[in-house]
């Protein structure tokens, strides 16, 4: 592969070259670079992109084998992604002939005895999510992180939006020394003050401004129809490889499955309500191409990879637009093709609008007698009309900004704004007044 003088181990190379590895990719590269003037990084790169290999390759680079230390602690917000960070990284030590203690710490863990596993020995490289690190690392000062040369948080955003921000200041405190990685597909300007805490000066590789051309974006409209009819008529005209069908609501997950099973999809179900075994298992039976469909709430859609995943379909668009980011990151992966499919109806014209402002080129698609056909409605409809309220605008004078905010405050608030600006139209419509 190209720049393969950037792997400085045998069995590293091995590794890189059993994923089919090409070359490495612009993160990486920019990654790499970084570090190599001895800089703290925050990266903002699209899901998909490689970033995972972006902070594991160096870490194996410099890595000691015969040093049993903590030398490099990796944490991701949630059980699934620690658990395939952990997979990928025990990927790569199986091509080494030295083993290499590399230890998983997630909420199923017994902190009792890994406590007493941590007196006998250190892991080299931790895995894990902040809570269950910060119990081992603070509470017990069992796990001895402090002489870690690495220190990385993955899907930095969604650390902070799920509550981690304490965990994470006391962590980043322990671990000063370390070269620190924050890693996000994005980063929302409170979380980038909250970050600016623990990296002085750091190097901002922003990749993220819009999307790869290689993924097609189809919206199709609702019209007087509902969407699991929409849905269903979809799916007569479709084939894919593998697709996952987002839904906004975790309590909607059972529904569009129970609709699809019906019909006898290949299909299951992943949300935030499944115990952890459950969830687990899915995955696992995903990964082995038991199913075709795959209905799940957002929490699938934060860096968790599923190989193979050809189509993305948006049952419900998301509230924050910078979600649809993360939904049509599931396929397109690593500079491959994918199609993402968006149902809409006309209360989301600003929501596309701004879309369209992030780089999307949507093509706009209707279902007519189990064809997919080309739809002019939203273009031609807008130039019909009288100039459009802006209900958006409207409700966000109704919806003051806070003046202090946490993490996951934006997101709550965009999600009040649209809700209200529904209510308003909806008043209107009734009230025979022109959009």
């Amino acid at each position: 592969m190209q720049n393969i003088e950037l792997l400085k181990k045998d069995y590293l190379q091995k590794a890189v070259s059993a994923l089919g590895f090409t070359s490495f990719t612009k993160v990486q590269l920019e990654t790499f670079k970084a570090l190599k003037e001895n800089r703290n990084i925050l990266v903002r790169s699209k899901t998909g992109s490689g970033k995972t290999h972006a902070f594991l390759i160096p870490i194996f680079n410099n890595l000691d084998e015969e040093l049993n230390q903590v030398q490099a602690l990796i944490l991701a917000p949630t059980n699934e992604l620690a658990l395939q960070l952990y997979n990928v990284t025990k990927q790569i030590t199986s091509y080494s002939k030295k083993n290499i203690d590399v230890r998983l710490y997630d909420s199923n863990l017994n902190g009792n005895l890994e406590e007493e596993k941590l007196k006998n020995k250190q892991p080299q490289i931790v895995i894990g999510t902040p809570g269950k690190v910060y119990d081992l690392v603070v509470k017990r000062n069992a796990l001895k992180a402090y002489k870690t040369n690495y220190f990385v948080v993955d899907e930095a955003d969604m650390s902070f939006e799920q509550g981690f921000q304490n965990e994470l200041d006391e962590l980043a405190v322990i671990v000063k020394d370390s070269r620190m990685m924050f890693f996000s597909a994005t980063i929302h300007e409170k979380i980038l003050s909250a970050i600016r805490k623990y990296l002085k000066n750091p190097v901002y590789i922003d990749l993220n401004d819009t999307f790869e051309n290689k993924i097609s974006h189809i919206w199709i409209p609702i019209k007087h129809n509902t969407r699991i009819f929409i849905l269903e008529e979809l799916l007569k005209v479709i084939n894919p490889y593998l697709a996952i069908i987002f839904v906004n609501k975790k309590e909607n997950v059972p529904f569009v499955y129970s609709s699809l099973a019906r019909l006898n999809y290949n299909v299951c179900m992943l949300h935030g309500d499944m115990p952890i075994r459950e969830r687990k298992r899915i995955l696992k039976e995903i990964t082995n191409l038991r199913y075709q469909y795959i209905v799940a709430s957002d929490i699938a859609a934060r860096g968790i990879d599923i190989p193979g995943v050809s189509h993305v379909i948006s049952y419900e668009l998301p509230y924050d637009y910078e979600f649809y980011v993360h939904r049509s990151g599931r396929c397109g992966r690593m500079g491959q093709s994918g199609t993402c499919y968006a149902l809409y109806d006309n209360l989301d014209d600003n929501y596309l609008n701004l879309l369209s402002k992030k780089g999307v080129k949507p093509e706009y698609f209707e279902v007519v007698s189990g064809e997919l056909k080309p739809y002019k409605g939203r273009n031609v409809r807008q130039s019909r009309l009288a100039p459009k309220t802006n209900y958006i605008a409207l409700a966000e004078k109704h919806i003051p900004k806070s003046k202090k905010v946490k993490p996951g405050y934006k997101k709550k608030r965009q999600a009040e704004v649209i809700k209200l600006a529904e209510k308003l139209k909806k008043n209107d419509i009734k009230r025979g007044k022109r959009k």
